[in-house]
């Protein structure tokens, strides 16, 4: 180590000589002139093409972007429109499920009157026969009658009626006084 220290006094002592912190002067400018030549060189090559690279990778980011926010502005729009579909889908569910009900009692409505009618109309046609089964039943009563009273006449009064006008005027009178008992027992 002693080695070292004289030899760094001795060339302080020799200030023309070689300096270990300080290059020489012929280093210093051709290490000058190289470091102005390889920046003139990446200023004017390097430089441009790694701007140029830096532009087309923001442009690429920017349309990217700009792209997706498009995409999503679609997505938007197409979402509010499936929005708008559905709320109309089911307002017009909602309408034909009560076109049905209004229609279901309208049928209901129709259903009740046409069963009242069919009932007026059976009832209507029992009434007539039945008051044509009464008049039958009245018209063979007073043949019946009729024919019973002459036999009760004839034994009443022991003797035959073969007269025919005395016979029919017998039971024309024995019927209207029937017709007119028979209302007030009504």
């Amino acid at each position: 180590m002693n080695n070292v220290f004289y030899l760094a006094a001795a060339e302080e002592a020799n200030e023309d000589s070689f300096s270990v912190l300080l290059p020489a002067t012929y280093d210093i400018v051709w290490s000058l002139i190289c470091f102005v030549v390889i920046l003139f060189l990446f200023w004017k090559f390097v430089l441009p093409a790694y701007n140029k690279m830096l532009q087309a990778r923001e442009d690429q980011i920017e349309g990217g972007l700009k792209r997706a926010e498009a995409q999503q502005a679609e997505a938007k729009a197409a979402l509010e429109k499936y929005n708008a579909q559905l709320a109309d889908a089911r307002a017009e569910a909602a309408e034909i499920r009560e076109q049905a009900r209004e229609r279901g009692k309208q049928i209901e409505t129709e259903a009740k009157a046409q069963a009242e009618e069919e009932s007026r109309r059976i009832v209507a046609a029992g009434e007539k026969q039945l008051e044509a089964s009464r008049a039958q039943v009245v018209t063979e009563l007073r043949s019946e009658i009729g024919q019973n009273s002459i036999n009760l006449a004839e034994k009443l009064l022991g003797g035959e009626l073969s007269d025919a006008t005395r016979k029919s005027s017998t039971i024309d009178a024995f019927l209207s006084e029937l017709d007119t008992v028979a209302p007030a027992g009504k």
